[in-house]
């Protein structure tokens, strides 16, 4: 039997792998912005204990309760009964907004007096909005409903939906876990309930639990009343009915038990199984690396509080802060103390501004994470302290808003103009390996293309390369614009007084050296124009930064012997340090160089798609009495 199970699950792994199936890619953070863990619960079959409850961990294995172990939602505020149990949390796709479904029910009124669930929303964890949905009222022939247990929620690829599903009995029948999908808010479900499973024993089933592991849907649920243990079911397939049943149970003890959780640790390939053996007042933790064989580790986890059916999702320092700032700090508690990187999610070729309209900070650029440079839009992130950064959204789709190209959105740079009284921000950016311009009123935008390429063109006299990686300068001495560009070749070229044209007989090929290779950034300094512009190749662990110095912003060049100064730091596990800008703080002479790395701690494992797992980080650059740049060390 198991032979033959191990040959279907093969069978259906070759069927979800074969299958055409583009990337997928989400906005917020990625997997190595994670730095600990939210177990949310709750503790007990009282009334004031039939409420939500937080602990966090940063290690999966160690939780400390959050709130003192008191509620972090009021009960009566949220639900029908006065109590809700059973949470299970969940990041939506977009990777910023959280979903939490609740049992509504007080087992004081009896094991068989529920008839709803508890829909939750929120972007911060702290701020909830919620729904009430009472199954009997909202479908018709649920007369002989006796209760509605456990709902969780899951993204459903196939449909784009978020299903949500639960058990429920009917008069003498077995509890069958149904199914049915979230509205577009997450405030209703979508349909009449559909059954998602039923053992072949027909006999009851309750506490489902799904995770994803290679395009398969392992859902873990218990046998109510039989056995009471922990079963496993497996499919390609959602909503499609075909789950293949797994012999015998998983939970490592011979006691009864229910509500498992199943997640998967981070940067790993192991997976936490934990469940509540509910009749000692204990929870199980189990470890495995297949989902099918699992240890027990009981005597590596440590916890303050005693939690009843909860649920365990991955969080980022910024979340751990939100969570901490609301409810403090736990005694013992380690906090997150990394600033870099600045930006959750995967990055690079970071621009910064400094907008004297809002004054405020701005980062730009390359969305990362996507198969061969193959991302299509551009964000921006805003900071009044160079340390906390807010997401301001797309601001340029070449999907939607360029009319000469739609792939290959790379390394953007801007500048701020006075214009009429006003100010007017012009942004150059790469799109199909060439160079456009869109303009906006404001730094977050939104921009409005030209309508046609910038730079579609090679420099007389260069043959090979190509045309990307732009930058944009502001003469101070003369009031004068420039564009710089170039893959291979450094060029450069005057701007028209509009900054959406150049002038052609401008245009002046001055690569410093065989190190240059892309990213030329520019600034001045009193009185010297620096070049900065990065060595090798953005795959290569040995991605860098050099520079030389003019008294023109057209050159000629004045290379140091001694001119790299931002490179890899294997003791920190820092790689790929390159493609840099550079921001003075206004009215100091203080100064800091924003750049991307491999992103830590996975790219230097990851071969050339390191080069498309960036992240951006931020760090202080010095001169010395000579105005030599000083070696920068980049940092954590």
């Amino acid at each position: 039997m198991r032979n033959i199970t191990h040959l279907i699950l093969f069978s259906l792994f070759i069927l979800s792998s074969s299958g055409l199936r583009s990337q997928t890619y989400k906005f917020g953070p990625a997997e190595k912005d994670y730095v600990g863990y939210l177990f949310a619960y709750f503790k007990g079959n009282e009334v004031k204990d039939e409420a939500v409850c937080y602990a966090i961990s940063r290690d999966g294995y160690n939780y400390l309760a959050l709130n003192d172990n008191n509620p972090v939602l009021d009960s009566k505020k949220i639900s029908s009964t006065g109590g809700v149990r059973d949470p299970h949390i969940l990041r939506g796709e977009d990777g910023k907004t959280f979903y939490m479904v609740l049992t509504d029910m007080t087992s004081s009124k009896g094991w068989d007096s529920n008839r709803a669930m508890v829909l939750l929303r929120s972007n911060d964890l702290v701020n909830w909005t919620s729904s009430v949905i009472n199954i009997q009222q909202k479908y018709t022939n649920q007369e002989n409903l006796k209760r509605v247990w456990a709902p969780q929620t899951i993204y459903d690829p196939d449909t784009k939906k978020y299903m949500i599903y639960w058990s429920m009995q009917h008069g003498d029948g077995p509890d069958i876990i149904y199914y049915a999908y979230a509205n577009s808010d997450f405030t209703d479900l979508e349909g009449e309930p559909k059954v998602l499973y039923i053992p072949k024993n027909k006999k009851s089933c309750i506490d489902g639990d799904i995770i994803n592991k290679n395009g398969l849907y392992y859902m873990f649920y218990k046998t109510e009343g039989h056995g009471n243990g922990i079963r496993l079911a497996i499919t390609d397939s959602l909503a499609s009915g075909k789950w293949i049943e797994q012999p015998g149970y998983k939970q490592q003890t011979r006691d009864a038990v229910e509500g498992s959780s199943i997640f998967r640790l981070i940067n790993s390939d192991t997976y936490i199984l934990m469940y509540d053996v509910y009749m000692k007042g204990k929870y199980q933790f189990c470890e495995s690396k297949d989902l099918d064989v699992f240890k027990v580790i009981d005597k590596e986890i440590s916890m303050n509080f005693h939690p009843r059916h909860g649920s365990v999702m991955p969080i980022t320092c910024r979340e751990i802060k939100a969570l901490t700032d609301e409810w403090g700090i736990p005694e013992g508690f380690e906090m997150p103390v990394d600033n870099n990187p600045v930006l959750e999610g995967y990055y690079a070729d970071p621009e910064i501004l400094y907008s004297n309209k809002t004054n405020k900070y701005y980062l730009y650029s390359t969305s990362d994470g996507f198969d061969g440079w193959g991302g299509y839009y551009f964000k921006t992130f805003s900071s009044d302290n160079l340390k906390n950064w807010k997401d301001e959204g797309v601001i340029l789709d070449l999907k939607k808003d360029v009319s000469w190209a739609d792939r290959n959105a790379w390394a953007p740079c801007i500048i701020e103009k006075k214009v009429k009284g006003g100010y007017k921000y012009y942004y150059y950016f790469t799109a199909a390996q060439k160079i456009g311009v869109a303009v906006a009123d404001d730094p977050a935008g939104s921009f409005v293309d030209s309508g046609k390429a910038l730079i579609d063109f090679k420099p007389e006299g260069v043959q090979g390369g190509q045309e990307i990686d732009p930058d944009v300068f502001a003469d101070p001495k003369t009031g004068k614009s420039y564009l710089y560009w170039g893959n291979g070749y450094m060029a450069v070229a005057e701007l028209n007084k509009d900054m959406v044209s150049i002038k052609k007989n401008t245009i002046k090929v001055m690569t410093p050296d065989k190190t240059f290779r892309e990213a030329i950034e520019v600034f001045y300094r009193n009185g010297l124009y620096y070049f900065l512009w990065s060595e090798d190749d953005t795959r290569s662990e040995n991605y860098r930064v050099r520079y030389a110095t003019s008294t023109s912003p057209t050159g000629p060049l004045t290379i140091k012997e001694n001119n790299l100064i931002l490179s890899k730091d294997p003791a920190k596990g820092i790689y790929g340090t390159g493609h840099n800008s550079v921001i003075q703080i206004p009215g100091k002479d203080e100064w800091y160089i924003v750049y991307h790395r491999f992103n830590r701690p996975n790219g230097i494992h990851m071969g050339d798609a390191a080069g498309f797992h960036r992240e951006v980080c931020i760090d202080k650059m010095e001169f010395d009495e000579n105005g030599n740049i000083q070696v920068i060390t980049p940092t954590l």
